[in-house]
């Protein structure tokens, strides 16, 4: 004989599997649709972002230190990591010119992912970004040294190291 337990618990568990299908076709669900060659884009809304300003006065330590914020600080993970490692090593040792070549390509492109892209060589580099800096962020990107890259840098350094 089934004890009442067990079969309250069969007689609940087959009531509910029987519900399921009802209940999950009122539900409206949502989903991306992708790239589908009828969509026209209709629903997207472009946010307009303020364009990149050039700080000319800005004294070189605020300009490092701003620049090391907003490497961390990013609208996307894969760029957080990978811009805040690269600010880590390579921040202290630019000059004027790799500075302000820094400052645009991470403050002035309206798309993290195009950064990403360019820096992983995924999408060829717009002329304008092309230089020294993304030349040395391509490098770094490839990681030869086989690091584990799995977080942004602990900020503890910054008190070992002056800016």
């Amino acid at each position: 004989m089934i004890s009442a337990v067990v079969a309250k618990r069969l007689v609940t568990g087959l009531c509910q599997a029987a519900w399921r299908p009802a209940i999950t076709g009122l539900v409206s669900s949502r989903s991306y649709r992708g790239d589908t060659p009828d969509d026209t884009r209709g629903d997207l809304i472009e946010i307009p972002l303020p364009p990149w300003d050039e700080r000319p006065g800005e004294p070189t330590d605020i300009k490092k230190r701003r620049l090391l914020y907003e490497s961390r600080k990013r609208g996307m993970l894969e760029n957080c990591i990978l811009l805040s490692l690269f600010a880590k090593q390579y921040l202290n040792t630019m000059n004027e010119n790799q500075l302000y070549q820094y400052d645009r390509l991470i403050n002035e492109p309206s798309n993290d992912w195009d950064i990403y892209y360019w820096a992983t060589e995924a999408q060829p580099t717009p002329e304008v970004y092309q230089g020294e800096i993304m030349d040395m962020l391509k490098e770094f990107t490839k990681n030869r040294n086989q690091e584990k890259r799995l977080d942004a840098p602990n900020l503890e350094y910054l008190d070992k190291e002056s800016l």
